[in-house]
Parts: structure tokens; C-alpha cells; sequence
């Protein structure tokens, strides 16, 4: 009935016939939500649209910034070694190879790296938002 009544408001060209029954649904659903809880309506949570928080996004940035410093103290072969492990996922071997070094020349310097990384970085938890639990 309501698009019966409308119908004489539709303007051939300005919107598609589709569009404006849907516009027109959609407004009749709206009238009757706030007929059924009145106030209700703005109770109603906005969707997620999926993307981080504005403090969760301040947040990781921070961490981003205090990794790179930290990085930025270990030694030149350890840094290197700790990237490409673990920034850049790449395996022992195709590390070794890259380097010029064993494997096990690189989960030495791996290990050392995430040490003193840990040390480094071991004052700021809290700050950069990690409990103690994780």
C-alpha cells in the first residue's frame, strides 16, 4: 500500500525503479521499528565494519616503533638474523644461505637476538600493552 501511495513521487530517471522500492521498504521498516520502541532505534549497535579500533591501531603502531628501535641496538648480524626469521618468515637454510653462515651459526644468532630484544623491550609490557600472561 505504501509503494501505492509513493509511487506518484518517483521520478522516472532520477533513480532507479529498484533504488527507490528499496528506499521506500527501507523507510517503511524504520517507521514501523520506531512505532514498535519508540527511542529504540539509535539502542540499535552500528555494524562491525571490521577494521581495528582507533586506541588497537595507536597501539600496534607503538609496538611497530618500539621493535624497530629495539632492533636497531642488537648487533648488525643478529638483527639481520632476527628479521629475516621473523619479519620475514624465512626458514633456517634459505637464511644460512643468504647470510653465508650455517643453520646453526643462525639459531645461535636467532636466539641471541630475541634475548636481547626481550631485555631490551622488558621494561616497556605494560606500556606497550602485553600482560604478563602473554
Amino acid at each position: 500500500m505504501r509503494l501505492w501511495q509513493m509511487a506518484p513521487d518517483w521520478v522516472p530517471g532520477q533513480a532507479k525503479v529498484s533504488t527507490w522500492l528499496y528506499r521506500v521498504t527501507l523507510n517503511l521498516c524504520v517507521d514501523i521499528r520506531r512505532r514498535k520502541a519508540p527511542g529504540r532505534l539509535s539502542d540499535i549497535p552500528e555494524p562491525e565494519d571490521g577494521k581495528a579500533s582507533v586506541a588497537d591501531r595507536l597501539q600496534d603502531e607503538a609496538r611497530v616503533d618500539a621493535l624497530q628501535l629495539a632492533l636497531a641496538q642488537l648487533p648488525e648480524r643478529q638483527r639481520q638474523a632476527v628479521v629475516l626469521r621473523h619479519i620475514e618468515e624465512l626458514p633456517n637454510p634459505e637464511i644460512a644461505g643468504i647470510m653465508g653462515i650455517s643453520v646453526e651459526a643462525v639459531e645461535s644468532l636467532t636466539a641471541r637476538g630475541k634475548r636481547s630484544l626481550t631485555a631490551i623491550l622488558a621494561g616497556r609490557r605494560e606500556e606497550l600493552g602485553y600482560d604478563d600472561d602473554g
